[in-house]
């Protein structure tokens, strides 16, 4: 959905499906660009802004694409409704910029379907108890499908990407890496643990707790692409599925904080931050009552190379202890093999 024509191809595709029989939900992401240059804007006014007027701010990159996808459909005489997330019901709790989806309400969008609209989301967003805007952090909008799917017990769930599957490795780096016909979801979480950006972590364990068939594919084509499913005990299993690597990632060394209440590394905030953030790489060392932890932070794509240590709870950490010493490592990569080691019955 990068700009008009895309927009307008993507409801194109969404009505041959749509004239085939099939019920849809669709989840729409923000188009191409506008989350970075409205974290610029923001951090322009603001070199620390708060974290709930940024969910304020980011949802408003998908509320206009779902409008635009909706009109682009009603000019090829297709039905269809456009809603946020609040108003598709998906309930977060009350962390902003990395909420968790609690529940989602889908009977808004029952009734949508059973009067024959195709019903068109805000990925990425969500409403709290409290009724404040919350968004969902990286992936958000794979894992609004997939939660979708799930609450609406859907066949499966379709991710458009401009990839046309699951490789064996990154095919731009090894030319002769293969498409995955099909990963089960303990090999997919491997792989996005360890720097696949194709489906996000969260969106995985999502789809693996409810059961969810996931099925990635090219938004340019109609090849088949990659299908994530649970796993088969009938198939034969392969050592190695593939193999994943993360350049974008940094390492940041908290040490000479001591363990004491209120002072130590065992704020359950900043957890939540790091697992939430990015993988979390938790590593604690008792030295004469200090402590220290390493955390990979993921820098994310198209934000610049620097690391982000703006979280409050990271701040505050600080403040409460000046003696402690800051180091950060931006010189980091990784490569792992994904689906190293499996479990086999023999005989």
């Amino acid at each position: 959905v990068g700009d008009v024509d895309r927009i307008k191809n993507v409801a194109a595709r969404i009505k041959s499906i749509r004239d085939a029989g099939h019920e849809l939900v669709v989840v729409v992401s923000a188009r191409a660009g506008v989350t970075n240059e409205l974290i610029a804007r923001a951090k322009a006014v603001c070199p620390m802004p708060s974290e709930r007027e940024m969910d304020q701010l980011l949802a408003i990159g998908e509320q206009e694409t779902i409008a635009l996808t909706a009109m682009a459909l009603h000019g090829i005489g297709v039905e269809a409704v456009s809603y946020t997330g609040a108003q598709a019901g998906i309930f977060t709790d009350t962390v902003h910029t990395k909420a968790r989806i609690r529940d989602i309400d889908g009977r808004a969008i029952e009734s949508e379907l059973k009067a024959g609209r195709v019903v068109i989301v805000a990925g990425f967003q969500g409403i709290n108890d409290e009724g404040q805007t919350t968004t969902l952090g990286r992936g958000g909008s794979d894992l609004t499908a997939i939660a979708l799917a799930a609450a609406d017990k859907a066949d499966k769930c379709e991710i458009y990407t401009d990839v046309d599957g699951v490789y064996t490795a990154d095919p731009r780096i090894v030319p002769q890496a293969r498409k995955l016909q099909q990963l089960d979801f303990e090999e997919m979480l491997e792989m996005a643990g360890a720097g696949s950006k194709v489906l996000a972590l969260r969106s995985v364990e999502f789809a693996r707790n409810h059961s969810v068939p996931v099925h990635v594919r090219s938004s340019f084509t109609w090849e088949p692409g990659t299908w994530v499913v649970q796993e088969d005990p009938s198939m034969e299993q392969a050592i190695v599925s593939g193999v994943t690597h993360e350049t974008a990632e940094a390492k940041v060394t908290i040490s000479r904080v001591p363990d004491e209440p209120g002072r130590g590394l065992r704020d359950p905030r900043l957890d939540r931050q790091a697992v939430l953030g990015g993988r979390l790489d938790h590593r604690e060392i008792a030295d004469a009552g200090e402590r220290e932890v390493e955390r990979p932070r993921d820098r994310g794509r198209g934000e610049g190379d620097h690391v982000d240590l703006a979280p409050e709870c990271l701040q505050t950490l600080l403040r409460r202890n000046p003696e402690a010493l800051l180091l950060v490592d931006d010189d980091e990569a990784e490569v792992a093999e994904a689906d190293v080691l499996r479990e086999e019955s023999v005989g």
